[in-house]
């Protein structure tokens, strides 16, 4: 297991979900589900704004999707990369392919998922990059 990020200070105890996706009513759905679970969730419409909230927030898990107007997905994570403070990310998509699955794991993007997604499932891979990446549990 991963120690926690060593800019990660402070216990956490809410984390900060990124919900990037320019389809409005898949963006709303994910984002109500996962507060639901108890998430904290941010919302950006493309990558151009994602690289922004990330810029300002602290965000413990990016979920970003593969096609994006002004900035793709995969350019997204290939910025952060470059970043010393870069959350996770988990790249999700409804046209995945060997080569974009390729392309993020190259990049060690924590997860690949198809659209449509299952909130319980999308919520269980959140809390599996949480808890190797943060040590973080949710409380029963």
């Amino acid at each position: 297991m991963m120690s926690p990020a060593p800019w990660f200070a402070k216990m956490l105890e809410t984390p900060n979900l990124l919900v990037t996706d320019d389809d409005v009513a898949f963006r709303q759905v994910v984002s109500e589900g996962l507060l639901r679970r108890g998430f904290r969730v941010t919302q950006a419409a493309d990558g151009a704004e994602a690289l922004a909230v990330m810029q300002r927030d602290e965000i413990h898990v990016a979920l970003v999707d593969l096609h994006m107007p002004r900035i793709t997905g995969l350019e997204v994570i290939r910025q952060l990369s470059q970043r010393p403070k870069s959350p996770p990310c988990v790249l999700m998509s409804a046209e995945l392919d060997d080569a974009v699955r390729e392309e993020a794991k190259r990049m060690r993007v924590f997860g690949v998922l198809s659209k449509p997604l299952r909130i319980q499932h999308l919520s269980d891979v959140i809390s599996q990059v949480l808890e190797s990446v943060y040590d973080w549990r949710p409380i029963r």
